[in-house]
């Protein structure tokens, strides 16, 4: 059995449908629905059983399945980068992963968990995950906080020799529609340039920087499941690493190939970032992955573009088609 919470999220499901084609289907799949669309993410895929996330605990107390488990895929929490509410954050990010990697731990069971680049705050320290540097860390907002206080915990108790945690960059692909504010920017442009012929993106407030030229470093699912299918595969590889793939790309470059995949001219229009918001911003994003690749990820070929595109024309162009459609 594996476990896999946030299972009807992005990466969640992501994982899932990894999984099923991979011949795997005896998932435990932990989520809460909401008034979102997340429950469309599990179609087409198959599974033992559907658990509400906050009645897990209890389940793993309670179901027979539950001493059959051997991995759990801990990618649930409050990914909402603009929540106020720290006392939430708390609990859902650092004391719900605390409990669910003591159990696992206790289990003698594989455990990988969704950290975030979001722990870098401004960037001013680098992109390293040495664990050495993470103490250091500023983040800019109370949701790459919560990220980092699990990530502090994992350190302070010496977890990293024996779990997986993934500081996810910029992910992007299907399966993200039920997102709203916090999907892709791909996603985000793709009806712009469909329904005006234009795209919008914020004006630079920094030297250096031209309007569109901020960078990040976005990684598609398929990069992200390679990531994460590697390490389920490989228990001796433990700590916490950076899944980006170190070659940072511009909004102006994402704009241009949403509109390549539209077969539209460019049409890039900047308006100023809000006030609130610039001393929060990251202009640029670059996951160092040297510990990743040293413990033997290969090294991800530059596909932005191919991505990109394929996402626009295979995916949302045909239909909002989702991960188990195509």
């Amino acid at each position: 059995m594996i476990l896999i919470t946030g299972a009807a999220g992005f990466i969640g499901s992501a994982v899932a449908h990894a999984l099923n084609k991979r011949g795997e289907s005896r998932l435990i799949l932990a989520d809460r629905f909401g008034t979102a669309e997340k429950w469309m993410n599990l179609r087409g895929l198959e599974f033992h059983q559907f658990v509400d996330r906050g009645q897990l605990f209890d389940a793993l107390k309670r179901e027979t399945w539950a001493s059959q488990i051997t991995a759990v895929i801990h990618m649930g929490a409050c990914a909402d980068t603009t929540m106020r509410d720290v006392d939430y954050l708390y609990e859902w990010n650092v004391d719900y992963s605390r409990k669910l990697c003591e159990w696992t731990l206790a289990q003698n069971a594989r455990f990988i968990y969704a950290s975030s680049a979001a722990t870098y705050g401004d960037g001013s320290l680098g992109f390293s995950d040495d664990d050495e540097l993470t103490p250091k860390l500023r983040p800019l907002n109370a949701y790459g906080f919560s990220k980092w206080l699990f990530d502090r915990m994992v350190l302070d108790r010496g977890w990293q020799k024996r779990v997986a945690g993934l500081r996810f960059f910029n992910v992007f692909g299907p399966n993200e529609y039920h997102k709203g504010r916090m999907a892709s920017v791909v996603m985000h442009a793709y009806p712009q340039a469909r329904d005006t012929g234009k795209v919008r993106l914020f004006e630079s407030h920094r030297d250096g920087f031209g309007h569109g030229e901020q960078r990040r470093d976005f990684i598609h699912i398929e990069e992200v499941l390679a990531g994460i299918l590697f390490l389920l595969d490989r228990p001796q590889v433990n700590g916490i690493f950076n899944l980006g793939t170190g070659m940072p790309h511009t909004y102006n470059q994402l704009a241009e190939n949403v509109f390549k995949a539209l077969g539209k001219p460019a049409n890039i229009e900047y308006f100023p970032m809000p006030e609130d918001l610039r001393g929060r911003y990251q202009y640029e994003t670059r996951a160092d992955m040297t510990k990743l690749l040293a413990a033997g990820l290969p090294q991800f070929p530059d596909r932005f573009a191919e991505y990109v595109q394929s996402y626009v024309k295979d995916y949302m162009h045909a239909g909002m088609k989702y991960l188990a459609d195509v």
